[in-house]
Formats: structure tokens, sequence, C-alpha cells
């Protein structure tokens, strides 16, 4: 079964036009690449309520996995951990505890892994190494998440 996947920007350099989005197109790049099938990437300014809003509607009603990239960190406005927090219902913190180890600057990320209904959120930096690193570091178990998560028979 192919999966889906969804990517959300989070910056307001970005958002405003004044950025390119870099790690945006990274993810999208790696995702397709790794055989999901990419349907939406959005992009929205930096903030707890922009990425709650924004998280609602990616994941309302969708069965796949939504990666969000940038406001991972320490600056004020870097808040995607808190949005992400308003919105999932359960935690998975053994995927950002794997996404935090791939580099001594992922200790650095307060990005946090979840579900909501049917789709898993993740949370990876903003630069576009930082998301293809984390990515990777979770990319060979997240077939498996998801076939667990929409109740489809697994090897286990």
């Amino acid at each position: 079964m192919t999966h889906r996947a969804r990517v959300l920007t989070v910056s307001d350099g970005v958002a405003a036009g004044v950025r390119e989005d870099r790690s945006g197109a990274v993810l999208v790049e790696a995702l397709t690449a790794a055989g999901l099938q990419v349907d939406e990437h959005r992009v929205v300014p930096d903030g707890t309520e922009s990425v709650a809003a924004a998280l609602l509607a990616m994941t309302s009603g969708f069965a796949g996995l939504v990666v969000t990239t940038g406001g991972t960190g320490f600056a004020p406005r870097d808040l995607t951990p808190e949005g992400t927090r308003q919105v999932i219902e359960r935690e998975a913190p053994g995927l950002a505890e794997a996404m935090r180890l791939v580099s001594p600057l992922g200790r650095l990320s307060r990005g946090i892994a979840g579900t909501r209904g049917g789709a898993l959120v993740l949370n990876v930096p903003g630069s576009p190494s930082g998301a293809a690193e984390c990515l990777a570091a979770v990319l060979d178990v997240l077939p498996h998440a998801l076939a667990l998560l929409h109740d489809e028979p697994t090897s286990h």
C-alpha cells in the first residue's frame, strides 16, 4: 500500500515570500523517493495558532504522514511543538528521540511526534540538512507505524 504524506513549512520568512522554502522541498523530495505520495505542501508563519490551525486542517479525515519543518528551536517564535501539542491526541516520543540523536545539533530540537486520528505528525528542524537527517532517522519504521495506526496487517 502506498502511504500518503503532507508537508507543512513553518516560517515567517517563507510565508512572507522573502525566503525560499528549501527544507519543505527537501522533505517532499525525500518522501517521494521513499515511495510516499505527497498530496499537499503548505506554508504558514511561525506561531502556536497558525501551526495548530494548519495541522487541524491537514489531519482532519487524513490517513497518512504529516511532516512539519521549522519552528522547533529556541527562538521566541519557534512554537511548532506547542501548536502540535494542541492537535495531537497521543505522543510518539520514540520517534522524536530518534530524530534528536542524528547529530549534535539535534539535541537542540524541541520537536515532537504524535498521532491525531489516522495521521502521524512529525516535527523536524527548519534547516534543509536537519530536516533531511531527522526524517531519514525514522523513515525505515514509518511504513510499520502507519500500518499499525491504520489497523493494517503487519509482520509482527
